[in-house]
C-alpha cells in the first residue's frame, strides 16, 4: 500500500511540473507574438519644464509674458505633428510694457519635429512651433512666425 501511495504522489507531482512547463511556454511564445504598444505622442514642454498633451492656454514669452496662446483647440495631435487653433494674445508694450495692453489674434497653431526631450529621453518633445496669423497680426510680425520650443 505504501508503494502505490509513493508511485500516485509521484505521478501526481510530474503531471504537475508537466502542467506547468506547457503553460509557461504557451505564454512565453503569447509574449514574444503580441503586438507592440506604439509609443505614445510627443508632449509640448512648458516654461517650468512640465509637459502637457493639448494644453488650452501656453505661454510663449516665458520671461516676461507678454505673448501667450489661449483658448487652444485641438485638431489632432500625433506622432508627426499637432495642429490647433487659438488666440494669440500680446502685449503691445506702449509706451511701455507695464503700461501696455493686449491685443488679440487668431492663429492657428503647427507642432512639429518630435526628438527625444533631455530631461526624459524616453518622452518624446515638440520642438518647433509656427503661428499663422488668419487675419490680423502684431506690429512686425510675419504672417507665419517659427519658433524654436525648449529642451
Amino acid at each position: 500500500m505504501r508503494g502505490s501511495l509513493t508511485g500516485t504522489a509521484i505521478t501526481l507531482a510530474a503531471g504537475a511540473l508537466l502542467t506547468a512547463a506547457m503553460s509557461t511556454a504557451s505564454a512565453s511564445t503569447a509574449t514574444t507574438s503580441a503586438p507592440k504598444v506604439a509609443s505614445p505622442a510627443p508632449v509640448l514642454v512648458d516654461c517650468q519644464w512640465q509637459r502637457d498633451v493639448r494644453p488650452t492656454d501656453f505661454i510663449l514669452a516665458c520671461g516676461d509674458g507678454n505673448s501667450r496662446l489661449s483658448g487652444l483647440q485641438w485638431k489632432q495631435w500625433g506622432a508627426d505633428g499637432a495642429t490647433a487653433t487659438g488666440v494669440n494674445m500680446v502685449n503691445d508694450c506702449k509706451p511701455y510694457c507695464a503700461a501696455g495692453h493686449f491685443r488679440y489674434y487668431q492663429v492657428s497653431v503647427r507642432l512639429d519635429r518630435p526628438q527625444a526631450w533631455k530631461k526624459d529621453p524616453a518622452v518624446q518633445h515638440f520642438t518647433r512651433m509656427s503661428l499663422t496669423y488668419t487675419d490680423a497680426r502684431p506690429d512686425g510680425f510675419q504672417r507665419v512666425m517659427t519658433y524654436p520650443l525648449w529642451d
